[in-house]
């Protein structure tokens, strides 16, 4: 083969001798294609020139015509089909990778490398074996031809492009489940390498068009691949991302490699987003916005807003970044409408939902771990409405109604998600204007839309805007319910263009009347959504509401009746369509009476003239109950119709007999049984509705593979099953919201502490004497004793009813503790039981203390008593001891005399002996008054204790002790004392 290539008498020698060896070896002409035989005949028939040529083409000819004998498919499918033949021979695939990655490395003639350079790029190409066996052996190989060979361009490129082969799936070929896939296997062993993306990203700083553009195409399939691996490689390597965003001021196509590259870099990796953002990311972003026509452009804008996104997602840094370099106008000038016709393509609507997408982001703020997430939503959302969003948003999903109906739902959401805890924008909303001759308020126009549009995506759209605008907005609800004003009955049935004129309370409240005669009450449950909302926690407003009357339809049907009565009209008419309609109304009605049920929820919580506008009504508690037994009704609609009952009990301040909180307990545990109607509250909350409502489910990211489903929004309302296959639907969703589930579950302990409250004192305290009791002036005794005998026996009436219907809770106690329900049964049935203990262990626990506390006291005073038993015994000692005093002086006194005798008789009555008798009376009457001082201050002492000890002993009678026996040898020293006293004083 290499003679071929020799001069041209030996080359045409060469040429009729491989042409003889040729003709019936297969294995040799295998051999001749693998040392590249078509590339050397090509080429000489082309020196020779071509079909002009002599005898030489001629045997080149032949030769051709010879290797076709193995097969023509073979030859025309190239090398690959001719040399490998069956993919499942792998043997033949490593050969042949390896001889010609062997000829790239240690070949001679650098044309010869470059031509095994394009086979193996073809073999790569197109078999997934060779793919395969060149991940195992060809990586070194080429990164040493793109580290050595820097001035060969051509190879350059064809390395890179057997690089692109090697890591891009082969798409005509499926691979089996549990098959190797080798594009996944190549790019895992080629990212391993940090020096291998280094040596990519340096290849960007190349003159030459292809190698920066295959170089981009490699790092976008490793990142694809193995995202993770490439973004730490990435961020090791100085400047690496610094050379990917020179790329964006690169040639168009170029320019486009690196927006995908950078967009899928950038999705989850913080860091990497704060270094794009430093290299000027959001400028040269909007820049090719800007150059590619705005919202009117193609798919670079797409990819440059999905970048733009990935940058500002839960990243409240870079959204400071952004607001305070080059502002928000750049963003805001692609939402607006350019031209007259405003066509909508399919590319225009993704491009707008997209910029919706980043206006939703800045309104979110940041990521939730982050402490400065508030306080930078606040600010882009006063920032935004500064600059004008609001009409932008406004002619999208309000006046725009040629444009899409994804567009206009991702408007409004992004309309109530500005306004929501924002009173300034709250305001901004409420005076904006639309039209440009007859204007109205904005918020009439969204209620227009609620009423009218026929999609639900839309009505969901524009009912959040209505549930943001009354959250917290106590002077909101309160404009909104001052125009509540009904209508005349021809003015309510007026054709629907004149509702231009009307005010915002009138519209809504002409919506609760205008398909009623057309038995389609979705219209109704729209404006009772609204109407909710307007009603939450404002009491004034609940108020103002429940003085609306609404004209009859007709006027032979009676007079007007309040605006709840109306409502619980509709929820029974809404029961009885479902369930003898077909499919169309039936999809629909399915969540009428859910909305109405959260309507007169929210409407009855905390007002108790509204629980007594309810039950002015009979019907309307009869028809709750049977709603509530109904079980071919939806978990949640039972459940809700159950906490309406139970408002009824924790709001209601009647005293009137049959409305009054016992008379509807007593209803319910006769009509449906506690027991079953605690169980209702137990399903609803394992409904999925309330186990989806707490789970923060975030919005899809719009990207390529997402945008074209999420811009083609198709309705739900026909393909809506009631029986719960499809529990996801939109409306359901907004009607079990976060924030009316959490009222629910609240609503719930209430209603079951008030129940047993009720149950366990079903009636009044105050004693009161009837005047039955009473004997009337001027009746006989016959008379009074008769009517003495009715009024008993109508009380062992009234408690035989009582002890029958005890009777019936105590079954229904004993069938929840037999186990009937499973495991649910015990704790709805159960609770009264559990009352009843946990209040006899209260009465336990009391009657234990006092117990406690007396034995405490009697302790106490026996420790009292044993005290002051040692103080008497002190004070006996003392006065013993005073008393020896005593007796000591008198001693003292009378060895004085005897002295003072003996003096006189020896002095013989001298006249300066003192008065020894005068002397002594003094002593001695100092003496007396200080031994009675000391002893009417003992006295006094013992009095004092004297009471004492009989206040003790009068309450250890009290306790059951014996005083006698403690006070049992209390006093006789002190007798032996007074003895000793008697004794000193008849010695005196």
């Amino acid at each position: 083969m290499d003679m071929l290539m020799d001069r041209e008498v030996i080359r045409n020698e060469a040429l009729l001798l491989l042409t003889y060896l040729t003709r019936e070896a297969e294995e040799i002409q295998k051999i001749v294609v693998f040392e590249g035989a078509f590339e050397k005949l090509f080429s000489i028939i082309k020196e020779e020139g071509g079909s002009d040529g002599g005898v030489v083409v001629q045997g080149v000819e032949d030769y051709h015509e010879i290797v076709e004998l193995v097969g023509e498919w073979s030859f025309k499918k190239g090398v690959v089909g001719l040399v490998f033949g069956n993919e499942n021979s792998g043997s033949n695939e490593d050969s042949y990778v390896e001889r010609l990655l062997d000829r790239i490395s240690n070949g001679k003639l650098a044309e010869d490398r470059r031509n095994a350079l394009v086979e193996l790029q073809s073999v790569v190409a197109e078999n997934r074996a060779a793919q395969l066996a060149f991940g195992a052996m060809g990586f070194p190989v080429l990164m040493s031809v793109l580290k050595e060979e820097r001035d060969d361009v051509e190879m350059i490129r064809g390395a890179l492009e057997t690089l692109v082969s090697a890591l891009t799936p082969i798409g005509h070929v499926k691979a089996q489940k549990n098959e190797v896939q080798p594009e996944l296997m190549n790019a895992d062993l080629l990212s391993r390498e940090a020096d291998s993306i280094s040596l990519l990203l340096s290849l960007l700083a190349e003159d030459d068009f292809y190698v920066r553009y295959y170089t981009l195409q490699i790092l976008t399939a490793l990142l694809t691949n193995s995202p993770n691996r490439l973004q730490e490689a990435i961020l090791t390597i100085p400047r690496g991302i610094t050379r990917l965003m020179d790329m964006l001021m690169d040639r168009e196509v170029i320019r486009n490699e690196a927006l995908l590259l950078l967009t899928y870099l950038t999705r989850e990796a913080e860091e990497i987003q704060k270094i794009v953002v430093f290299e000027g990311a959001f400028e040269k972003l909007f820049s090719i916005i800007k150059e590619e026509g705005g919202s009117d452009g193609g798919v670079v804008v797409q990819d440059c807003l999905e970048l733009l996104n990935n940058l500002l997602r839960s990243n409240a840094s870079n959204q400071i970044l952004l607001r305070e370099t080059i502002g928000f106008d750049p963003l805001l000038s692609i939402l607006k409408l350019r031209g007259v016709s405003y066509s909508f393509t399919q590319q225009k609507t993704i491009n707008l939902l997209s910029v919706l997408e980043t206006v939703n982001l800045l309104i979110m703020g940041g990521s939730e771990a982050d402490p400065g997430k508030e306080a930078n939503r606040l600010t882009n959302k006063a920032t935004l409405v500064q600059k004008k969003v609001l009409d932008h948003l406004l002619m999208l999903g309000v006046e725009s109604q040629w444009a899409p109906v994804a567009v206009r739902c991702s408007a409004l959401k992004c309309i109530g998600d500005l306004i929501r805890g924002h009173p300034k924008n709250l305001e901004a909303l409420a005076s904006k204007t639309l039209g440009e001759g007859l204007q109205e308020p904005a918020l009439n126009s969204i209620l227009r839309i609620i009423l009218r549009t026929s999609s639900t995506q839309e009505f969901v759209a524009a009912d959040y805007v209505f549930k943001s605008f009354c959250e917290e907005n106590a002077d909101g609800q309160a404009m909104l319910a001052s125009t509540l004003i009904p209508q005349p009955y021809p003015m309510a049935h007026a054709p629907i263009e004149e509702d231009v004129n009307m005010s915002f309370g009138s519209m809504l409240l002409r919506g609760f009347t205008l398909s009623e005669s057309e038995g389609d009450l979705e219209t109704c449950c729209r404006a009772a959504s609204v109407l909710s909302y307007v009603l939450k926690d404002n009491i004034q407003c609940k108020e103002r509401v429940l003085k609306i009357e609404l004209e009859a339809p007709m006027q032979s049907l009676g007079s007007s009746e309040p605006l709840m009565h109306r409502m619980v009209k509709y929820l029974a008419l809404a029961s009885s369509m479902k369930n003898r309609d077909g499919k169309s109304n039936g999809a629909r009605n399915a969540y009428v009476q859910p909305i109405i049920l959260k309507l007169l929820v929210t409407w009855l919580v905390d007002c108790p003239s509204a629980v007594n506008c309810f039950l002015d009504s009979r019907a309307h508690l009869t028809y709750l109950l049977e709603l509530l037994a109904n079980e071919s009704e939806p978990v949640c609609t039972r459940g809700l119709a159950a906490v309406i009952l139970g408002e009824c009990v924790i709001c209601n301040k009647s005293i009137e007999s049959g409305k009054d909180a016992f008379s509807l307990v007593d209803t319910v545990s006769q009509k449906v049984g506690l027991t079953s109607y605690f169980l209702k509250f137990e399903e609803m909350q394992k409904s999925y509705h309330f186990a989806t409502a707490s789970s923060a489910q975030p919005r899809k990211t719009l990207s390529r593979s997402t945008a074209a489903s999420m811009a083609d929004i198709e309705d739900v309302d026909e393909s809506y099953s009631p029986d719960g296959k499809n529990e996801d639907h939109p409306i359901m969703s907004s009607i079990f919201d976060t924030l009316f589930v959490t009222l629910v579950k609240r609503l719930e302990a209430d209603i079951r502490e008030a129940i047993i409250d009720v149950y366990s004192h079903p009636k009044s305290k105050v004693a009161v004497v009837p005047a039955e009791l009473e004997q009337k002036s001027g009746e006989s005794d016959a008379e009074y004793i008769k009517r003495l005998k009715a009024f008993v026996e109508k009380q062992c009436n009234e408690i035989q009813d009582l002890l029958s219907r005890n009777s019936v809770l105590a079954e229904d106690l004993a069938k929840s503790g037999g186990g009937s329900h499973s495991q649910t049964e015990p704790r709805a049935s159960g609770a009264l039981d559990r009352v009843q203990v946990e209040k006899l262990r209260r009465d336990l626990q009391e009657t234990s203390q006092r117990l406690e506390l007396l034995k405490s006291e009697k302790a106490k005073t026996e420790s009292e008593s044993s005290m002051y038993q040692n103080l008497a015994a002190k004070m006996e000692s003392d006065l013993k001891s005073l008393s020896d005093a005593y007796n000591s002086l008198e001693q003292a006194n009378f060895l004085l005399e005897k002295e003072v005798k003996a003096l006189r008789s020896g002095a013989g009555g001298s006249s300066t002996i003192p008065d020894i008798e005068a002397i002594k009376a003094e002593a001695k009457e100092e003496a007396q008054k200080e031994s009675e001082a000391e002893l009417n201050d003992l006295l006094v002492c013992l009095g004092q204790e004297q009471s004492r000890v009989e206040r003790l002993s009068a309450r250890l009678l009290e306790l059951g002790e014996d005083v006698d026996q403690l006070l049992e040898g209390i006093g006789d020293d002190a007798g032996l004392a007074d003895d000793d006293d008697d004794e000193d004083e008849e010695e005196e």
